[in-house]
């Protein structure tokens, strides 16, 4: 790619990008592959951005396509959810181990095995949000960009393994309805979803909610839910939406990614990948096993990809999102508290001593 078509205003960037995830996304489709809207994007921006094309991602939009998802976990939260809630106790139980044993296993790996500094080791084993972990990791000292690359991967990785190990392990179904069309959802719920993403996303930010974008529309629709005024996920259209820029924004992350990056950083991160799958599908054996959970939610629940990504997979297979999304809440909750308290105790192991 020449100099010249790298210093495109960034608008002409973005209007390459959505060409091609388009493309991508009419290529699966006739294809008949499974999740067009999210893998076709996917796909293309990654192969673009492999072979060093000017793409650029959306910025505020697709964060806005976010707050879809927040609104439509926040939809299936009911008073029978709650009902459910004691039920989950016994599998929630298990994650402060399962993250334990991610530490335990991540930490060395990429310390010993890939060389990475401590702060950088341990924020890229930790399976928090991608945007927190590279924060917390920058300012305890790590390296950014292998953090945001190593995440990225992280997440590519299992969007695109997931859909096969459901489909063929568990023969889960990636073709469940995953919301009505617009114009058979009542009006008043319509204008009611986009004021809940809205405010939420922005009054999460404003409070300096993690992860604001999903869980700030997520906390504002459970509430409306739970009042009996919203009755149903967000449409169809709106759902097929937030697919396509998560799907840009996985693709876009790897853009500028150097021959270095990619035999270092990137398979370190696809290396680490398998070994949490391998450890996620021990937790799905022992939750199913004592009876905590049915394969597939309990699949969905312990594989630490993205929270937004794990949403979509657990809609087009029709798991039971509330189960889903209270175990990976735990995870990022836990991950994000204890982050800032590990992060103390690496700078004083790294301190130089006097």
């Amino acid at each position: 790619m020449s100099h010249h078509s790298s210093q495109l205003p960034a608008w002409q960037k973005r209007l390459l990008t959505l060409a091609l995830a388009a493309f991508g996304t009419v290529i699966f489709w006739l294809l008949n592959l499974p999740l067009p809207f999210l893998f076709g994007p996917m796909t293309a921006c990654l192969i673009a951005a492999l072979a060093h094309v000017p793409i650029k991602g959306f910025g505020q939009v697709s964060v806005a396509a976010r707050t879809i998802l927040g609104v439509a976990v926040g939809a299936s939260i009911t008073p029978a959810l709650f009902a459910e809630l004691p039920k989950m106790a016994g599998s929630v139980a298990l994650i402060p181990l399962f993250i334990l044993l991610i530490g335990l296993f991540g930490v060395p790996f990429f310390r010993k095995v890939w060389g990475f500094d401590l702060p950088t080791a341990y924020y890229a084993a930790m399976p928090g949000g991608l945007q927190d972990m590279v924060i917390f990791g920058t300012e305890a000292g790590g390296n950014p960009r292998a953090l945001s690359l190593i995440h990225a991967t992280r997440v590519l990785i299992l969007v695109t393994l997931a859909p096969l190990f459901l489909t063929l392990v568990y023969g889960a179904d990636l073709t469940n309805p995953i919301g009505a069309p617009a114009r058979d959802i009542p009006v008043s719920e319509l204008l009611m979803m986009i004021a809940a993403a809205w405010i939420g996303w922005k009054g999460g930010e404003r409070i300096g909610l993690f992860g604001a974008s999903i869980l700030g529309p997520m906390i504002v629709t459970a509430v409306l839910s739970l009042s009996d005024m919203i009755h149903t996920r967000p449409p169809l259209e709106a759902i097929l939406a937030a697919q396509f820029f998560i799907g840009c924004g996985i693709g876009v992350h790897f853009v500028g990614v150097t021959l270095a990056e990619l035999r270092r950083v990137v398979i370190a991160g696809v290396t680490y990948v398998v070994l949490l799958a391998a450890l996620a599908a021990v937790f799905t054996l022992v939750v199913t096993g004592l009876g905590l959970g049915q394969p597939v939610e309990a699949f969905l629940a312990f594989a630490p990809g993205g929270q937004a990504e794990m949403t979509v997979l657990a809609i087009v297979t029709g798991a039971d999102l509330g189960f889903v999304i209270t175990h990976h809440l735990t995870r990022i909750i836990l991950v994000i508290i204890g982050a800032p308290i590990v992060a103390a105790l690496i700078r004083r192991r790294t301190k130089p001593r006097g």
